[in-house]
């Protein structure tokens, strides 16, 4: 199928997991579990670069996108999923996109992952645009669906980039800038939902919180955009004013019922 190296497919590099007792399951997982996050860290120099790039756009208007298939699909929907509580931002900014359709975060849609042209059709539902980004997750870094979609993203003139588990693969040759961790075999020889998603979730969260970050949702180290959705938040908003104002509680929390959120709460109390 290709001329490279297919690191997710690779056999495991343990045998006979079946005559393991429980212990040794669990111990021999988390051994490969702290290979991840080194191998992460090869990859901050592409990150870095990445974020940088996409911070220019975004800051412009643009739209971030993250499509999938399977399991990276759903962490790409799962992490669009969390800005919107944890910086305040409208769900239209980061977008999660999974072949198959919002039915495949729960259930398994057959050969949907097959389509070269659809991810792009799904893109234009959301009416993408010159200064959007596109980010494909494949682990395999050979999905139809995410490859369709990067390439037609790219020759629009969007800023591409990939996060995959096969170095060289056709996803890192299809994008602009290509993030590929190399975690090497999965403890059960090909399941990529293991140390591949793992890889791939500590990635997204640095893309999402690096950008918001820089386009100031954070102040300090307090999520001060965040939404005020239930009492465990609104709890941590009060804390948060009184930490930063040297209030009381009840005070903080009058500004807080006030103004709506931490940020203008802070901003008022001064």
């Amino acid at each position: 199928m290709s001329d490279y190296i297919k690191v997710t497919e690779s056999a495991s590099n343990y045998k006979d997991l079946e005559l393991m007792d429980t212990h040794k399951i669990l111990s021999s997982m988390n051994a490969e579990d702290q290979k991840i996050a080194a191998a992460v860290a090869l990859c901050i120099p592409e990150i870095t670069k990445f974020v940088d790039e996409l911070t220019e756009r975004f800051s412009k208007g643009g739209r971030l996108f993250y499509i999938g298939a399977g399991t990276s699909g759903r962490l790409g929907v799962l992490d669009a999923s969390e800005i919107p509580p944890t910086f305040g931002l409208p769900h239209t900014r980061v977008i999660g996109i999974i072949a198959g359709g919002d039915g495949a975060i729960r259930k398994s849609v057959e050969n949907a992952e097959d389509d070269a042209f659809q991810a792009w059709k799904d893109m234009e539902l959301e009416g993408i645009g010159a200064n959007d980004t596109v980010v494909g997750i494949a682990a395999s870094g050979t999905t139809p669906y995410v490859i369709g979609g990067v390439k037609k993203a790219k020759e629009n003139g969007l800023l591409t980039a990939c996060v995959t588990n096969n170095p060289g693969s056709p996803l890192t040759k299809a994008v602009a800038i290509a993030i590929a961790v190399n975690v090497g075999p999965e403890f059960v020889t090909g399941s990529t939902r293991m140390k591949s998603g793992t890889a791939q979730k500590l990635v997204l969260n640095m893309i999402s919180t690096a950008l918001m970050i820089k386009i100031g949702r954070v102040k300090g180290n307090k999520m001060v955009n965040m939404q005020l959705s239930n009492d465990k938040l609104v709890d941590r908003g009060v804390r948060y004013v009184v930490e930063e104002l040297k209030i009381d509680y009840d005070q903080a929390k009058i500004l807080l019922d006030k103004y709506g959120s931490v940020k203008n709460a802070i901003e008022a109390g001064r």
